[in-house]
């Protein structure tokens, strides 16, 4: 029976504050990408990555939590959505590290935006974009129990960004207090009792300061102090973080301030230490100000509390590029910034082109407090460790991958390595990290970081590829050395490694073409505004790991060797000849003028006039046969045609035979079978159905028809036969990816195996690729490793083995 396993996900984090957390027992980290919940584990010393995608939401994930019952100890992970919903995911007793949905709680009317536990409690709030707080008591002691408390409208009305929720020492009781922020410049201080079957929050305070909305809140015990006070974090676009002391009883009176004090500036009301009283549970409490946190220059997103019980640190992200960890100093008392990572942009010269604007949305300690995360504006994840004998923190390799659509997924042509390019505007090159005895697959390059959405990719041999995009016109990149040095060494791919190959690229300021160094004119000319070049030295990258974030947005780009011109709107396809020598690429078309089919020559990058024309509405799919005497083109006005290559002039395709009713609504895929004696190929439609064609005498007849449930979007046949059968996958609108045997004699097609919905793609595939196999060394393999880009945002390799077994 055959089996699918994966090999490897590629996926970006989504950019909202709450989307991840990092479990304290398992070390587990979850974080939402896209409509889906990526599962990853940092501290796993094999790097495998991504190991999981949960999918159940309809809309991007932008809160989780881990939240476990203190009745049963079962964990769970709850998920809040744009699509309004929260979904509660068990974990799976015989395999901890998988999660299963078993329930969807449903009410709130808009975004969630928040969810905050306190543990040993089983009172959950949530916080959405309907302005409202809901409680929820979820338990699981027999069976799950998910019960709506108590919905709190925000008055004055505002959307709750941000929740803490946290159990306080009481004398009669451990009453609850709710924490709440967001579009809003003060937070709200709730409580209520938590040994009640429905406890009723209250609003008993409302902490002012801020000018900005709030963006994170966070409770920790004071670690310093003596008694059990708590002490409450919140961040705010205003660029500061506010510390807030709660204690049992009355608060000190504090002396009275000089409000003449020259000292003041102006500031006593902002830094108003007004002491705010309320009662709980019978006992009564109160709330002051306690610090203020300044040295950021932008947004704060994001605060957490350093789990380590022995040490009193806070982490913060922001959008001004650096992390933070604030410590408070052991003889005065003060909160300073101990440690401060990532990037200051005005030393760096870092511009939005390279992926450095926009900052960090999340920050999150490790289990023990000796490690921190972060996920930046590429939806990358890096990764930071504490070297207690250096006293430094220092930068570890994390994850990273595309942030939206995955359009495209293409091998180097003997398989080295895989490409893929996204509407998130960059081309990502992803190959097997080798060494002792471990293999790994990770992002080794970044060739291309670009200005508009990219669609399709194709390549040109081992060092050059061309990609196209939004902006009418295709781009042809060169591999620099120093890649194919890295690759050679950490991979084992091996290319003819010539020393006329560029070192390595930049973009200039203001412009979309990468340049290979030394193109440019003299430095001064190519400073930005800060007075900081954007090249890099050529020793940037390290060679004994794959390269970290900030070196592949920076140092691992392609040097642009060509552009080609000629379409009138948006690449919709490109398909390079096998010999190489041709480039096939069409436009998106609304009418006959501009559905055609344009021929560049890779000798010299000139266009072969005419354009073949045969289509009269957008051109999605393009194929060459295996020994390129075909071209194959399919379209949304449901029809194929198929192009001859002429003998005499191999530059020159005329058109051979076309079908307008090939499909009964639009072709959006089509693949030639890896044959050259029987002309034979498959078509992908909107109709549910993937048909396989056959060559009679002057035309092509329909000799197989696949039937599937739903619009099929991609379809790719394995590079040679194996044991006698063409094996075709398929891509479906669904996410849907199923395997299929069709016999080179008879042309009957077999479903060989679906890959199972928990771990296939949530969204439209974009693109399939088989990675080439020898064909010698076909019929002795037992498995085989199929590439698949989805609009979910994820490029997957997925290994597919005893296919015929």
């Amino acid at each position: 029976m055959a089996s699918v396993t994966t090999d490897y996900i590629s996926v970006g984090g989504n950019r909202h504050p709450g989307a991840a957390d990092w479990d304290v027992q398992s070390g587990m980290l979850a974080f939402g990408a896209d409509n889906n919940v990526a599962l990853w584990n940092p501290l796993d010393d094999s790097h495998k990555g991504v190991y999981a995608l949960l999918v159940g939401h309809s809309d991007k994930v932008s809160v989780v939590r881990f939240y476990t019952c203190p009745a049963s100890g079962t964990k769970f992970l709850l998920t809040g959505s744009v699509d309004r919903t929260i979904k509660v995911w068990k974990q799976e007793e015989c395999d901890s590290r998988n999660y299963n949905q078993v329930a969807s709680l449903h009410g709130h009317e808009g975004s969630v935006n928040a969810i905050a536990v306190a543990d040993g409690t089983d009172i959950v709030a949530s916080g959405a974009a309907d302005g409202t707080v809901r409680i929820w008591r979820i338990g699981a002691l027999n069976e799950l129990k998910c019960v709506l408390v108590e919905t709190i409208p925000m008055k004055p009305r505002f959307f709750p960004l941000t929740l803490a929720l946290r159990v306080l020492e009481g004398d009669n009781g451990k009453p609850l207090v709710l924490a709440v922020a967001g579009t809003t410049t003060s937070v709200q201080i709730f409580s209520a009792e938590s040994s009640v079957d429905a406890p009723k929050f209250q609003r008993r305070a409302v902490l002012s300061g801020h000018e900005a909305w709030i963006r994170s809140l966070s409770f920790t015990q004071d670690k310093q102090g003596k008694t059990n006070d708590l002490l409450l974090a919140s961040a705010s676009q205003d660029k500061y973080i506010r510390l807030w002391r709660l204690c049992q009883g009355e608060a000190e009176v504090s002396s009275t301030v000089d409000e003449d004090d020259p000292l003041l500036g102006g500031m006593e009301p902002t830094l108003s230490n007004k002491a705010h009283e309320f009662e709980a549970a019978g006992s009564k409490y109160s709330i002051t100000f306690e610090a203020l946190l300044f040295g950021n220059e932008d947004w704060i997103y994001t605060t957490a509390w350093n789990p380590d019980p022995a040490r009193s640190q806070l982490l913060t992200a922001s959008a001004d590029n650096t992390i933070t960890i604030w410590e408070q100093d052991p003889v005065s008392g003060v909160w300073v910034s101990g440690e401060r990572m990532g990037e200051i942009s005005t030393q760096k010269g870092s511009t939005t082109a390279t992926g450095s604007a926009g900052g960090f949305w999340i920050g999150l300690w490790s289990p023990d407090g000796k490690q921190v995360v972060s996920l930046g504006r590429t939806g990358s994840w890096r990764v930071w460790q504490y070297d207690s004998e250096a006293d430094l923190w220092a930068q570890k390799f994390g994850i990273s991958g595309h942030v939206r659509s995955a359009n495209g997924a293409q091998w180097e042509p003997s398989g080295g390595y895989l490409l893929s390019t996204s509407a998130d505007q960059t081309t990502r090159l992803h190959a097997q990290w080798l060494r002792d005895n471990k293999s790994s697959w990770h992002e080794f390059s970044r060739p291309q970081i670009h200005g508009y959405d990219l669609n399709c990719i194709d390549t040109l041999g081992p060092a050059q590829f061309v990609s196209g995009a939004d902006e009418k016109l295709l781009r042809v990149f060169n591999e620099p050395k120093q890649i194919a040095e890295l690759l050679e060494k950490l991979t084992g791919f091996q290319q003819v490694i010539e020393s006329d190959m560029p070192d390595t690229a930049e973009i200039p300021v203001l412009g979309l073409s990468n340049k290979a160094q030394g193109d440019e004119a003299p430095v001064e000319e190519n400073e930005n505004f800060n007075g900081a070049t954007q090249s890099a030295p050529a020793t940037s990258l390290l060679t004994d790991s794959p390269p970290l974030e900030d070196q592949l947005s920076r140092y691992t780009l392609w040097p642009e060797h060509e552009k080609l011109y000629g379409h009138g709107y948006e690449i919709s396809a490109v398909a390079v000849s096998h010999d190489r020598s041709l480039i096939a690429t069409a436009c998106k078309a609304s009418s006959v003028d501009h559905a055609v089919i344009r021929l560049y020559d890779t000798s010299d990058w000139h266009e072969i006039k005419p354009s073949l024309t045969a289509h009269s509405l957008t051109i999605t799919d393009l194929s060459f046969s295996d020994d390129d005497k075909f071209l194959l083109s399919v379209g949304r006005d449901r029809q194929w045609a198929v192009f001859a290559r002429d003998e005499q002039d191999p530059t020159t395709f005329t058109s051979w035979t076309t079908n307008p009713k090939g499909h009964s609504r639009m072709i959006l895929g089509a693949a030639w079978a890896p044959t050259t004696a029987e002309r034979i190929f498959a078509t992908a439609g909107r109709d549910k159905s993937v048909k396989i064609w056959q060559r009679t005498e002057e035309a092509f007849v329909c000799k197989t028809t696949i039937a599937l449930t739903s619009a099929v979007s991609a379809v790719a046949f394995l590079p040679t036969p194996y044991k006698n059968n063409f094996i075709l996958a398929a891509g479906e609108d669904t996410g849907a990816v199923s395997i299929h045997r069709i016999a080179i004699d008879s042309l009957e097609a077999q479903q060989v195996v679906a890959i199972d919905r928990l771990i296939a793609p949530s969204k439209t595939i974009t693109q399939l690729s088989w990675r080439p196999v020898p064909a010698a060394d076909v019929d002795s393999r037992t498995h085989f490793e199929l590439a698949v880009a989805s609009e979910d945002t994820s490029t997957r390799i997925y290994a597919i083995s005893n296919i015929l077994s």
